[in-house]
C-alpha cells in the first residue's frame, strides 16, 4: 500500500459523489438560486458523502471479508433501488410538469421541486458510497494505513462533492437546463454503472 493508491482510490470512489452533487448543483441553480447564503446546503451534502464514503472501507474492514462478501452481492442491487426511485421520481416529475414552466416564476424561486432535505441526502450518500465497502478487505493486510485510507477517501469526495456542486451551479445559471430531468437521468445512470461494474468486476 502507498499514498499513490489511496489517493487513486479516493479519487475513483468520490466519482459518484460527484456527479450526484453535479446534478443537484444544476437542479438547485435553475430552480432556486445559487446564492452564497444557500452556502449551508452544498457544506452539509459534501459532509455527508464524505462521511459515507470514508466510513464504508472502515467497516469493511473492522467487519471482515466474510461480513463484506455476504454484503456486496447485493450493495449494487441497493443502490441501484435507491438511485433509480430518487432520480426516476425526478424525471417524472419532469415529464408532468407543463411545457411552459418558466423556472423563474415566483413558486419556482421557493425550489418547490428541489428536494435537498437531510433524507434525501442521507439517501444519496448511502446509494453513492455503499459499494466502497469491500474496499476495506483491500487495507486488511495493510493495518497501519485503513485509518489513513479511509480519512483521504472521506475528503476526497467531500472536495469533489463541492466542486461537483459549483460547477452544476454554474451550469444551471449559465443554460436553461431542463434541471430535474439531468438530474433525474444522472442519479438512475449512476445505480445502473454501479450495477453493471458489480456484474462485470
Amino acid at each position: 500500500m502507498d499514498w499513490l493508491t489511496i489517493i487513486l482510490f479516493s479519487i475513483g470512489l468520490a466519482m459518484d459523489c460527484f456527479a450526484v452533487s453535479l446534478a443537484k448543483g444544476i437542479e438547485y441553480s435553475t430552480y432556486v438560486s445559487a446564492d452564497v447564503r444557500h452556502w449551508h446546503l452544498p457544506l452539509l451534502m459534501a459532509i455527508l458523502f464524505g462521511l459515507f464514503q470514508g466510513g464504508m472501507p472502515l467497516i469493511g474492514y473492522l467487519a471482515g471479508s466474510v461480513f463484506v462478501s455476504f454484503v456486496s452481492r447485493y450493495s449494487s442491487w441497493i443502490a441501484l433501488l435507491l438511485l433509480s426511485c430518487i432520480g426516476g421520481r425526478m424525471i417524472w416529475e419532469s415529464l408532468a410538469k407543463k411545457t411552459n414552466d418558466n423556472p423563474t416564476t415566483e413558486h419556482s424561486a421557493k425550489g418547490g421541486s428541489v428536494d435537498m432535505s437531510v433524507k434525501t441526502l442521507l439517501i444519496l450518500a448511502i446509494a453513492t458510497s455503499i459499494d466502497a465497502l469491500a474496499t476495506g478487505v483491500v487495507f486488511v493486510p495493510y493495518p497501519d494505513w485503513i485509518w489513513l485510507g479511509a480519512g483521504v477517501i472521506a475528503f476526497g469526495s467531500f472536495v469533489l462533492s463541492l466542486i461537483g456542486w459549483w460547477i452544476g451551479c454554474l451550469m444551471g445559471t449559465r443554460f436553461r437546463l431542463k434541471a430535474d430531468l439531468i438530474g433525474g437521468i444522472i442519479l438512475v445512470g449512476i445505480g445502473l454503472k454501479i450495477w453493471i461494474e458489480s456484474l462485470w468486476f
